[in-house]
């Protein structure tokens, strides 16, 4: 196991009836926040009206910027960072799910610094210019992408039809508060979605060619088997409180740095392939997700890593066999028929997508050299991959 230093400065309000705390979570680190919010949703069930009256309970001053997309737009940063500075405002609150987050974690970013963090930051990766932010909170009403709980957010600049994340750790939320009866109202799709993103965080990391992990792989098992368990609940009956909270959870643990710490290598191919195709044509990213995972898993599969398939599927879907091949290759199946269980689409054409990007999409996918761990994928294995996907 490798050396690693773990801190996960978040303090998290978990469970029913946390929403009165956000003033006085607030307080402890500001008194004049900006409050980033979505469309409508958190003001049809209530949220939106029950976080103001606990911010004004504590004389906290609150400026306001709503409408972010769920593909989070770098206009919206640039427009959220010019209200930080023209008010003096100390802290972004989030609520919402992880577009809201990884948006107000841009803001706050932006807010400090004083050049371009979507060139410098986004697409130069040049970190170590990054050296303070505005504090970030959150109340999250999506289980999904781990926003909550850690340093990275994804942008989107459709002018340049790209999407791209970064990650730093003073970018981690303050606080968040994680209720899961705000999830009640999440239709079927978006909870099918937030459980195949969660399901691909812990692929991300689970699936590598090296032996060793022991531990790290049985937790990510424990979070596989948790969330295949309680979705289709969640998917069917989606007021059920221990299956939202399981799921809620999960997702938190799924990408707060706890499953990969101490792993020899993680892969995140199928983020980098997905990321080109909600930049090119703006889908649902759990749903694109949902499509390419059991593909680049045939794709990647061989003799070096058949073993972390083989665990995968003795540990997580009960599936044995003396054929380490045959097994690996049941397990990928079952994973495409627990998809589709959530009425997620099989292809890109269901999504109405063609192959005329494909080229595009893989130069972009590989433009800083090869992706993935499990098999080192170059633009041609990406564009075959895509390929599949028709």
């Amino acid at each position: 196991m490798k050396n690693f230093i773990y801190d996960i400065p978040t303090r998290v309000l978990f469970g029913n009836n946390q929403i009165p705390n956000v003033g006085l979570e607030v307080k402890k680190h500001a008194a004049k926040i900006l409050l980033l919010y979505g469309k409508n949703s958190i003001k049809k069930n209530g949220l939106y009206d029950e976080v103001i009256k606990y911010l004004n309970q504590e004389n906290i001053e609150i400026i306001e910027l709503s409408g972010v997309d769920p593909n989070p737009r770098i206009e919206t940063v640039r427009a959220g960072a010019d209200l930080c500075r023209k008010h003096n405002l100390e802290l972004v609150l989030a609520v919402g799910g992880g577009s809201t987050i990884d948006c107000a974690k841009a803001i706050a970013a932006q807010a400090k610094y004083h050049g371009d963090i979507w060139k410098d930051i986004y697409v130069e990766k040049k970190y170590t210019n990054l050296k303070e932010a505005l504090p970030v909170a959150s109340i999250l009403t999506l289980a999904a992408t781990g926003s909550e709980m850690n340093g990275n957010s994804v942008i989107s600049n459709m002018n340049e039809n790209l999407k791209l994340g970064m990650g730093h750790y003073i970018l981690r939320p303050v606080f968040s508060i994680l209720d899961p009866t705000y999830t009640f109202s999440v239709n079927k799709y978006q909870t099918a979605a937030g459980v195949v993103d969660i399901m691909s965080h812990i692929f991300e990391q689970y699936f590598s060619p090296d032996k060793k992990g022991f531990l790290q792989s049985r937790i990510m098992e424990g979070l596989l088997k948790t969330v295949i368990h309680y979705g289709p609940i969640a998917f069917e009956n989606p007021t059920d409180y221990e299956a939202r909270a399981n799921i809620m959870w999960a997702s938190s643990l799924a990408l707060n740095g706890l499953t990969s710490l101490g792993k020899e290598s993680t892969d995140w191919a199928t983020h980098q392939m997905e990321h080109e195709l909600s930049a090119k044509y703006d889908i649902t990213h759990g749903i694109g997700l949902g499509i390419l995972t059991p593909y680049w898993m045939e794709y990647v599969l061989d003799k070096e890593n058949v073993h972390r398939f083989v665990n995968y599927a003795n540990n997580v879907w009960g599936i044995f066999g003396d054929d380490d091949f045959k097994v690996a290759q049941k397990a990928i199946l079952k994973t495409r028929e627990f998809f589709n269980s959530l009425e997620v689409p099989s292809t890109l054409v269901e999504v109405g997508i063609d192959s005329s990007k494909f080229e595009e999409m893989a130069l972009g996918a590989v433009k800083n050299g090869p992706i993935g761990c499990m098999k080192k994928l170059e633009y041609r294995d990406v564009l075959e991959i895509y390929t599949m996907a028709l």
